[in-house]
């Protein structure tokens, strides 16, 4: 799993759905360093499917994504407050504690790279876009592993 620093808290799941309305991250005041996000995990392969989706099929495209090596996982930053209401299965969005994860610009820890680097003028990923493009590849995955 992506460890990203001291200001992560819990793994959590949710099961409310999130609101139509949630924020993208803001800028922050230069000083303060860039905006705060929380951070959506799943299995490579999953993650990998959904990277596909995004930036074929949506307008909005996809925002900074993290690689984990060790663990097989990618990582979505996403809105802070995302993991309030986040209940897709077979993931995680790490919470971070009111405070929101500072986008750094190296990749955290050993073993991480960015699959999809931050860049200054690109927000992070809708999690409602998100949420559909796991489903998506969920459902692709599904087939494909039917086939065999």
């Amino acid at each position: 799993m992506l460890h990203l620093g001291t200001e992560t808290d819990s793994l959590t799941t949710a099961t409310t759905p999130a609101a139509p309305d949630t924020p993208v991250c803001a800028p922050f005041p230069e000083e303060y360093g860039p905006a705060p996000c929380d951070l959506v995990t799943v299995p490579a392969r999953q993650g990998l499917e959904a990277v596909d989706i995004l930036r074929r099929d949506t307008g909005r495209g996809v925002g900074p994504v993290l690689h984990d090596g060790a663990c097989d996982t990618l990582g979505f930053l996403v809105p802070p407050g995302t993991a309030d209401a986040w209940d897709v299965p077979g993931s995680a969005c790490t919470r971070t504690a009111g405070r929101g994860l500072r986008i750094p610009a190296e990749p955290p820890g050993t073993g991480n790279d960015w699959l999809l680097p931050p860049e200054a003028d690109s927000p992070v990923t809708d999690p409602t876009v998100l949420r559909a493009a796991l489903d998506q590849a969920a459902r692709l995955i599904e087939a494909a592993d039917s086939c065999s």
